[in-house]
């Protein structure tokens, strides 16, 4: 594990600390608790997962999945089943490596998500990582409606070295995705990055605009590979699913970015929401630098909110 993962790792551990309070120290008690593995075991064990808001759709295929190994096996102590436990949390949570797609060809890749969950500063990190990997990438200001916004991604786009296109407040939207999709295709642009304006109160606008965005880029670039992520607090939990599902209702979503993975987060989001609308966590952030967003690991984050150490 190289330092920046290690250091990512251990502010994860840190910002798990709410939800592993709320989940691990009451599987603990129900796995000494217990003498034997029974209904009443379960149903425990059930209670506490969708308290830790992993919702009662992820709890159940754990579940199963944990019942299924326990015949298998033929496990009989309750204690003896807490690895399989968490095996079958990582199982829910897996990102497959097709996930990441759109880091390998001429891509467009729409960040959408509601204000203050730190869409923004998502693109502006995303950005950052994939310059770093040797990619061209411009990002798009195509939030035209937050004043701040545009002005931030400059700095972002500053900062990594890469190129940014509109951004001016009050601009149209679909004539800053127009612009940016052409000078992707005249600079040879890996990556175009586009941050779109974050509103939900009103469904109908955001489906026109997103509308009128694809649209734009089915036209004229119809040669890159289109990937949608929806950026969501981690700390508003339950709300989070609720965004997530309106935001799918609107849009296409191929991947979940999750933020704020601090000490109020509440993690167990992550594995309700891609369970709930069969779209993968691909990014987890954690802080503010750059290398506080990383692609989400199922294996490193369920270790992390059980705090296993790594060896």
């Amino acid at each position: 594990m190289g330092e920046e993962k290690k250091g990512f790792f251990s502010r994860l551990v840190a910002g798990l600390t709410k939800t592993r309070d709320n989940i691990v120290s009451g599987i603990d008690a129900v796995f000494s608790g217990f003498s034997k593995i029974d209904e009443e075991f379960y149903e425990e064990l059930e209670e506490i997962l969708i308290m830790g808001d992993l919702g009662v759709r992820a709890t159940e295929h754990i579940l199963d999945n944990l019942r299924d190994k326990v015949k298998e096996n033929h496990i009989k102590e309750p204690a003896d089943c807490k690895q399989l436990l968490i095996d079958s949390i990582k199982e829910q949570m897996q990102v497959t490596d097709a996930a990441y797609r759109f880091e390998e060809e001429k891509s467009v890749v729409l960040v959408i998500g509601v204000n203050g969950v730190g869409k923004t500063t998502t693109v502006g990190k995303l950005a950052g990582k994939l310059k770093s990997q040797g990619k061209k990438v411009i990002v798009a200001g195509a939030d035209t409606f937050r004043a701040a916004a545009g002005d931030q991604l400059r700095e972002w786009a500053n900062r990594s070295g890469v190129d940014m296109i509109g951004g001016a407040e009050g601009a149209d939207p679909g004539a800053v995705v127009y612009d940016a999709t052409a000078a992707a295709k005249a600079r040879n642009t890996d990556v175009l990055l586009v941050d779109t304006a974050g509103r939900l109160h009103n469904k109908k606008n955001l489906m026109n605009e997103l509308g009128k965005i694809n649209r734009i880029l089915e036209k004229e670039y119809p040669e890159a590979y289109r990937e949608t992520l929806v950026v969501l607090d981690a700390t508003t939990g339950q709300n989070a699913l609720v965004q997530a599902k309106e935001f799918s209702d609107v849009a296409k979503i191929s991947g979940i970015v999750l933020t704020k993975m601090d000490g109020t987060a509440k993690g167990g989001i992550a594995v309700a929401i891609q369970s709930e609308l069969g779209v993968p966590v691909k990014y987890i952030g954690v802080g503010e630098t750059i290398d506080d967003l990383q692609k989400f690991n199922s294996d490193e984050f369920v270790d992390a909110l059980f705090d296993i150490n790594k060896k």
